[in-house]
């Protein structure tokens, strides 16, 4: 359904038949670490994400995995090789 406070004319999930069921009954502001972001939107309550309705959460416990300003750093696991399968595989 259509939002009909924040966002009015946006595809919400949390829309419903009674309004709003986002906690609070309403999407969140955005954080500082969301600036720069091309998913911020500019809402009836300011500066809001377009596809999360609490950007802190998001942001809590690492990098948010909607953000487009932010790369991710892929770590490069070293693989450890055992000498006695190697050895088995090099003799087909």
């Amino acid at each position: 359904m259509q939002c009909q406070t924040v966002l009015p004319g946006t595809e919400c999930t949390f829309w419903g038949k009674n309004g709003c069921s986002f906690e609070g009954n309403s999407c969140q502001q955005i954080v500082e670490q969301c600036e720069g972001c091309a998913r911020v939107v500019e809402g009836s309550i300011g500066k809001v994400c377009s596809v999360a309705p609490a950007p802190a959460r998001k942001w809590a416990v690492n990098i948010c995995n909607f953000a487009t300003h932010q790369k991710v750093e892929k770590k490069v696991v070293e693989q450890r090789i055992n000498p006695l399968k190697a050895s088995k595989r090099g003799g087909h």
